[in-house]
């Protein structure tokens, strides 16, 4: 396994690495953003839905509802958001079977996934420094992953 990482990333930058990224995603491939609060979990995850749709899409935070469903030019992505579950079998009332069966999902705080943790997933690390930049980490776990890393340069972004 392999990191690569980008630092002093403003919004913009995180939006074309969206960008960059969405190209190398497919169905049944599973995102897993990791930060702390605030970090830039949800606006990634945005910015990744729009750069997947063929029209703006308004992308609500699914804290509350634990899953959102878009339809786009990747596939039916479902971008989750396990912040609020305390128990790892509440998991499945979510829709994850379904979403990994044939759809693209993207994982906010999947700390909590426990035993649903998926072996072949790509983990994006965001860090905000003081400045508020972002230190933006990829770390593709698994064969499919691997063959499918984006090489990061921010001169590439």
């Amino acid at each position: 396994m392999t990191t690569d990482s980008l630092t002093g990333l403003n919004l913009d930058d995180m939006d074309r690495l969206a960008q960059r990224l969405v190209s190398a995603i497919a169905p049944g491939d599973v995102i897993l953003l990791i930060g702390d609060l605030g970090a830039g979990k949800t606006q990634f995850a945005k910015f990744l839905i729009n750069a997947a749709s063929t029209i703006h899409t308004e992308v609500p935070s699914p804290t509350f509802t634990l899953v959102q469903t878009y339809d786009t030019a990747k596939g039916e992505i479902w971008h989750f958001d396990l912040y609020r579950i305390e128990d790892e079998a509440e998991i499945e009332a979510t829709g994850w079977d379904e979403a990994l069966s044939h759809g693209i999902s993207i994982v906010e705080w999947p700390d909590r996934l426990g035993r649903y943790l998926p072996k072949t997933r790509l983990e994006i690390h965001i860090t905000i420094a003081d400045d508020d930049s972002r230190t933006v980490s990829l770390l593709p776990i698994g064969a499919t992953w691997q063959n499918r890393a984006i090489p990061l340069t921010k001169e590439k972004l």
